[in-house]
């Protein structure tokens, strides 16, 4: 069954890779990309996305949204992704139009069009995604999930214990996990065994045409910011947020009660997941932890024979 979907990102290499890989799948159905402020100013993600839509050659709704998160100041990741966000990756500027309605208006409108049945992927930080729910608090019954690339049940990459989307909203995060609206969370637990190795990213990108070109120069990107964090591979944080709705059986789902740490000195921004059901608390998300890597990485290849035969 075709999935509608809608993919809020705040793009970023990973989120651009994740794009590349949406829009190969016949099982979705993309009624928009908006926008986030994260990985790079809203300006900059919204002139990524556009970008990289038009790239591909799709023309679906764009729309921007918030520039800050809720409560606090915008704190971008400039230094892993540079300057644009796309490190040293350069797209010709897009001709595609962006929406005039706000990303919320346009979560809303796609969520009632859908009947129900709309899911939404959050690539970046969750600040459409909460406001959406405070301006339209009905939509709660509207949108069949959310699946999410943030969080880690152990560990963290912007603090010993946060990840960083949720760290860049907090009070966001806390807003969509207590909203009641079905969640997939898939953080680092699950996306530290999505790693593509330099070997396998060669076989992949073994072709070579203008679009298989720019995902062989984001794969690479990859590999140079991951190095930094002593990893020998490229990690595909957001692209196995989509994967996970494109084939759903390919990371394993356990459902706990998370909640989200908003003041903690020295933990604020943590996904505290019940897993020993400690609180008898019911579980509010399915949290990713394994991952089957053979199937995942065949998603990639197909993405890039889709691709090649443009």
């Amino acid at each position: 069954m075709i999935k509608p979907v809608i993919i809020d990102t705040d793009p970023g290499i990973d989120d651009a890779l994740a794009l590349f890989l949406a829009f190969s799948s016949n099982k979705l159905d993309i009624r928009a990309i908006t926008t986030v402020a994260g990985n790079q100013t809203i300006e900059k993600t919204t002139k990524n996305a556009l970008d990289i839509v038009d790239y591909i050659g799709k023309n679906v709704k764009i729309t921007k949204g918030a520039n800050k998160p809720l409560c606090k100041e915008l704190v971008t990741a400039e230094w892993v992704h540079g300057e644009t966000g796309l490190c040293s990756v350069v797209l010709p500027p897009s001709k595609l139009h962006l929406e005039e309605k706000k990303a919320w208006d346009i979560i809303y409108e796609e969520a009632i069009k859908a009947e129900g049945k709309l899911n939404v992927i959050a690539l970046g930080p969750l600040t459409n995604i909460a406001i959406t729910l405070i301006k339209y608090p009905e939509i709660k019954d509207k949108i069949q999930r959310i699946t999410l690339m943030g969080g880690a049940c152990y560990g963290g990459n912007s603090t010993p214990v946060a990840e960083f989307n949720i760290y860049t909203d907090v009070e966001a995060a806390d807003t969509v996990f207590k909203s009641g609206v079905p969640i997939t969370m898939v953080g680092l637990d699950a996306t530290k065994n999505a790693i593509v190795y330099k070997d396998e990213v060669d076989k992949i990108c073994t072709m070579e045409n203008n679009l298989s070109s720019i995902i062989k120069k984001l794969f690479y990107e990859s590999l140079r910011v991951c190095k930094t964090f002593n990893l020998e591979g490229a990690v595909m944080h957001d692209a196995l947020a989509v994967a996970a709705v494109i084939e759903e059986d390919i990371i394993e789902r356990l459902k706990y009660y998370v909640a989200i740490e908003t003041k903690g000195t020295f933990t604020r921004g943590k996904t505290v997941v019940d897993v020993d059901k400690v609180t008898k608390v019911k579980a509010n998300a399915e949290v990713a932890f394994s991952v089957k890597r053979d199937k995942f990485l065949k998603l990639l290849k197909d993405m890039m024979n889709s691709y090649n035969n443009n």
